[in-house]
């Protein structure tokens, strides 16, 4: 292994660029999906009162075409009495966009934390309690995201959203008191 062991940082160049280009990609797929859906929204039209689809519980459909095909989406306001046995769900964008970034982070950092993350004129930290500092505060402002969500707060209409912003702010400040700038 030792023999090889001078082309793992090519490897790891190599990996890096091709997560890069994975999260770039997938990102644009979840954007393009988000605004599909807020296009969708904005332009479905709801049904005559007391026709078929209105007795459906639809709340608005619209009729579209695209290389040739017809596309009539409707819109479920809650879902209906019965759901087809294949469900498409958009969800796998933002869960490879997550994950491609979660991946991006470790390998640019995580596995380079010594040079990444480490600042031995700041504090003496070791890789490993430099990555249990990152991992640590991804839990943590996550969970504080998700107690104002879940908060009376979260409730009301979003003035609270600066308070992530407000949090994100004072982390970035606090860090360098004790991690690398970079």
């Amino acid at each position: 292994m030792e023999v090889f062991g001078y082309l793992i940082p090519y490897g790891l160049e190599w990996l890096n660029l091709i997560v890069r280009w994975l999260h770039v990609i997938t990102g644009i797929a979840w954007i393009g999906a988000s605004f599909y859906f807020v296009w969708l929204d904005n332009t479905i039209r709801p049904p005559a009162p007391g026709s078929e689809l209105a007795n459906k519980g639809v709340s608005g459909e619209l009729w579209a075409v695209h290389g040739g095909g017809f596309y009539n989406p409707q819109k479920y306001l809650v879902a209906p009495a019965t759901l087809p046995k294949e469900l498409h769900w958009f969800k796998w964008e933002a869960y490879s966009t997550w994950l491609s970034g979660f991946a991006l982070l470790t390998i640019v950092y995580y596995f380079n934390a010594q040079a990444m993350m480490v600042d031995k004129a700041v504090a003496d930290l070791s890789s490993w309690q430099a990555v249990g500092i990152g991992l640590g505060s991804l839990v943590v402002g996550w969970t504080v995201y998700d107690l104002l969500c879940r908060s009376p707060l979260g409730k009301r209409e979003p003035s609270w959203w600066p308070a992530p912003g407000c949090w994100g702010i004072t982390w970035a400040g606090a860090r360098p008191t004790f991690m690398s700038a970079q």
